[in-house]
């Protein structure tokens, strides 16, 4: 089979960059892949916190580290460094290195727990975090911080999983991609006492049934590597989260080539690896026939996705 060259182009989907921007305290911020920041002025929960973003070649053939002045831009820039606003917890969707790999010093130079299944506490210990800085969480049971509720439900990683399986010893960097198995996959549930609700789905994988009875305005729907699976696979992913949490609004993440820096403008991934233009097409038509919102977010701009649903 011919593998397809180069990459989709953003610009034929620029109409979808229009989330509604945040008017108010409460704003969601898109870092890149899956990483979320969720503010409502005095209280901060943030998804994956990947901010390293090594390249395709270090990737490949070397061992990966935090990049620690990375990271410290992306704090600055946020007002989460020394001083800033409380951020309270950093929650990897699984363990992979494009999510888990940044999560425990982000926590290290914040102050947050780091929340999440057994195999993010195996990365938090092998990056120094102590043990009262590392929350195990059990799946459906609510944890509450500040104004924020999270729900944790088991989830799956969409296929191929190139590294499958636990991380049961910890992982201290620099440590090979490899090292950074799958480990727990995670459909994460954010409500806030002011009535917003939001789904996170980090992967593009799913559990059949594991969300019915659990209800989202908003979902944050992870599409990295749903461009290559067949329709049947899209539409199931569909239903198993979107139309089963009843969502009004969706916004797309973990499109994003994620081995280049958060310095340089989002590019999507190259169909060597997914086909964004192949997942607008189907999720436009689903979104179409459900008369849900489907959106593409901004990177860095707080964004009020809740805006003209309530």
């Amino acid at each position: 089979m011919r593998i397809k060259l180069g990459r989709p182009d953003l610009d034929a989907y620029a109409d979808r960059f229009n989330v509604p921007p945040a008017a108010e305290e409460f704003g969601v911020t898109f870092l890149g892949v899956s990483s979320l920041l969720f503010d409502d002025g005095d209280t901060a929960v943030l998804t994956d916190g990947f901010f390293s973003r090594p390249s395709l070649l270090r990737v490949a053939l070397g061992r990966l580290a935090p990049d620690n002045a990375r990271i410290d831009s992306a704090l600055a820039r946020l007002g989460l460094d020394h001083g800033g606003r409380r951020l309270a917890a950093v929650i990897p969707v699984h363990t992979h290195f494009d999510h888990v790999m940044d999560s425990a010093t982000v926590a290290l130079r914040t102050g947050a727990l780091l929340a999440g299944g057994r195999s993010a506490a195996s990365v938090g210990r092998g990056a120094g975090l102590a043990d009262d800085r590392i929350h195990v969480v059990t799946p459906h049971e609510p944890m509450s911080l500040g104004a924020f509720t999270l729900t944790f439900v088991e989830s799956e990683h969409c296929p191929p999983d190139r590294f499958p399986g636990t991380i049961t010893e910890p992982v201290a960097p620099p440590a090979r991609a490899s090292a950074y198995r799958c480990g727990e996959a995670w459909s994460v549930f954010v409500e806030h006492a002011s009535g917003r609700t939001a789904l996170v789905q980090g992967s593009a994988g799913y559990r059949p049934g594991a969300l019915d009875g659990h209800r989202a305005d908003v979902v944050y729907l992870g599409v990295g590597q749903l461009g290559v699976q067949d329709e049947d696979y899209i539409r199931a992913y569909w239903a198993e989260t979107v139309r089963a949490v009843g969502a009004r609004r969706v916004v797309l993440v973990h499109w994003d080539d994620f081995f280049r820096p958060l310095d340089q403008p989002l590019r999507a991934l190259p169909y060597a690896g997914d086909d964004l233009d192949v997942t607008m097409r189907v999720l436009t038509r689903l979104a179409h026939q459900d008369r849900v919102a489907l959106h593409l977010p901004t990177l860095w701009r707080r964004e009020d996705p809740w805006a003209g649903l309530r």
